[in-house]
C-alpha cells in the first residue's frame, strides 16, 4: 500500500508532510505504514482516496492480509 501512496505523491509532486496536512493523517501514521508497523484504517484510506481522486480499492488491490 505504501508503494502506491509513494507513487501518487511522486506524480502529484507532494511530500508526506503536505499529504498529512491536507488529509489530517499524522506523519507518524505515514512512518508506521512505511516501516510496516501498521496499515491504514478505513478512515485514512477514504481520506487518501479523496485527496488523490482514486478509489479506496486502488490502495487495496494486490495486497494480502497476513
Amino acid at each position: 500500500m505504501y508503494q502506491k501512496l509513494c507513487g501518487l505523491m511522486e506524480v502529484t509532486g507532494e511530500t508526506a508532510y503536505q499529504v498529512s496536512k491536507a488529509t489530517g493523517i499524522s506523519q507518524t501514521a505515514f512512518s508506521n505504514w512505511k516501516a510496516g508497523i501498521s496499515n491504514p484504517g478505513t478512515k485514512s484510506l477514504v481520506a487518501l482516496a479523496k485527496h488523490f481522486n482514486v478509489s479506496m480499492e486502488y490502495f487495496m488491490e494486490g495486497t494480502q492480509d497476513t
